[in-house]
Formats: C-alpha cells, structure tokens, sequence
C-alpha cells in the first residue's frame, strides 16, 4: 500500500505554502501542562514541518508565528515566546543543514534588539542557501501589512514617484512585505479553527484553504503530506468555468 508521500504528484506541487499554526496552549491544557511547554513543542515542530516541506520540494513555506494582536496576551507568556524564539526558531544550524533560506516578515518596531539581532544573523547567515524560502511571518498581520503599503504609495504619489492611475493590484502587491515571493497556493490552518486571523489576507484571496483538526504540535509530515494531496485534487479556476480551464 502507498503512503501519502507516495501518492503526491511532484509535478504539480504548490510553489507556496503557508501555515497558520494554531493550538499550541490548548495541546498543553489537554495534557495537564502549562502553556509555555505547548509553545515549546510548536516551535520544535516548525523546524520538522519545515524539512518535510523542504525535502518535499516545496519553494516557499511561511508560517504564521506570532500576530500583532498576539501582543495583548499576558506578559509572562508574550515574554517566553520572545525568549523561545530567539533560542529555538531562530536556530541558524537547522536551515543551514537543510539548505533552506530564512526570512521575517511583520512590524519589526515591536521587537526587542535581541531578537532582532538573532534575526538579522539568521537572514544573513542563509541568504546564499538555494532551498526552500521559509518565511516567518512575527509580530504581523495583514490589516497592518496593507496599511503600510497604502502609506507608501500615498508617499510616492506626494513625492511624484507614482501617479495614481499607475495603482493597480500589481502596484500594491508589490508594496507589501510579501513581495519576493509569490502568493501562497495552499494556506493549512491547525486545531479545528475556521478563519484566516488577519493572515494573508490579500495574498490568500485564491488560495486553497486546507483545515485540519490537530493541534499545531501534534500536526506531522503525514497531515502534511494529506494537504498536499487534498491541494492536488482541487481544480483552481480562478473565477473562469471548469472548460475554461481544460483548454
């Protein structure tokens, strides 16, 4: 019998992956644990999901880390997912055993110095790596991502440097902070949620989206590989017809 890596059709890969990875503190309130280790075990399981994705063939892979709305939560827990960060997600050997290139996107005037530092030394460290771009998308969200390119293009419109009739939705794709990549094919959420969360918004607007009902931690390369073959089975159409697309 097939496994599921088997029965993926690498030819019809998507080119970008992204995960909202969602339930780390309801898998650690499941097993008695505070939620601080269900940060841990997430993290841990980004750099698995991340090689499988990599190994796959996959060309770019983001995952939905940490959203500016996540810094309501409580002090000791935004503190410990800072500190986890700088020490487990940012571990440099990982992406460079596996040839992956490492990238941030989100509201960096929110970070402390530290992480930005650990960050900024990762980026540099693999930006000659010709893998998979992994992308973690910290201290972000999509409302904000689309008011700072606004903000931008309102600038250059007032400096001469775009005139408004050149504003189209190209012009606005490529003023957010996505925009070295392609928008993602496949958008995965964890832990039995249905929503988007202000992740991606404009980038996902034909994405498939894909939900599975684990926790974040518990979510492996074989729900991984599940979604891909789900994505292959779809027919995108992009608003045409069905014998549209067959042509």
């Amino acid at each position: 019998m097939a496994t599921f890596k088997e029965l993926i059709n690498l030819e019809k890969l998507p080119s970008h992956v992204a995960i909202i990875m969602d339930g780390n503190g309801r898998w650690a309130k499941k097993r008695g644990l505070e939620r601080s280790k269900g940060h841990e075990a997430g993290a841990a399981n980004a750099h698995v999901i991340a090689e499988v994705a990599a190994e796959l063939g996959i060309k770019y892979l983001t995952l939905y880390t940490f959203s500016i709305e996540n810094w309501s939560r409580p002090d000791k827990e935004v503190k410990f997912i800072m500190k986890l960060l700088s020490e487990q997600l940012l571990e440099e050997d990982i992406f460079v055993k596996n040839n992956i290139k490492f990238n941030v996107i989100g509201d960096f005037s929110l970070l402390d110095p530290d992480i930005m530092k650990s960050m900024n030394h990762c980026i540099q460290r693999t930006a000659t790596n010709t893998g998979m771009c992994m992308t973690l998308a910290l201290s972000y969200s999509s409302q904000w991502e689309i008011t700072e390119a606004v903000r931008n293009i309102a600038e250059e419109c007032k400096e001469g440097k775009l005139k408004v009739a050149d504003i189209d939705k190209d012009c606005i794709s490529q003023h957010l902070k996505t925009s070295y990549m392609p928008d993602p094919d496949l958008l995965i959420r964890t832990a039995n949620e249905y929503r988007l969360s202000n992740c991606l918004l404009w980038q996902s607007a034909y994405s498939e989206l894909y939900f599975c009902e684990k926790y974040w931690p518990d979510f492996d390369g074989e729900d991984f590989y599940k979604a891909i073959i789900d994505y292959q089975g779809r027919e995108r159409r992009f608003g045409k017809t069905s014998e549209q697309i067959e042509i």
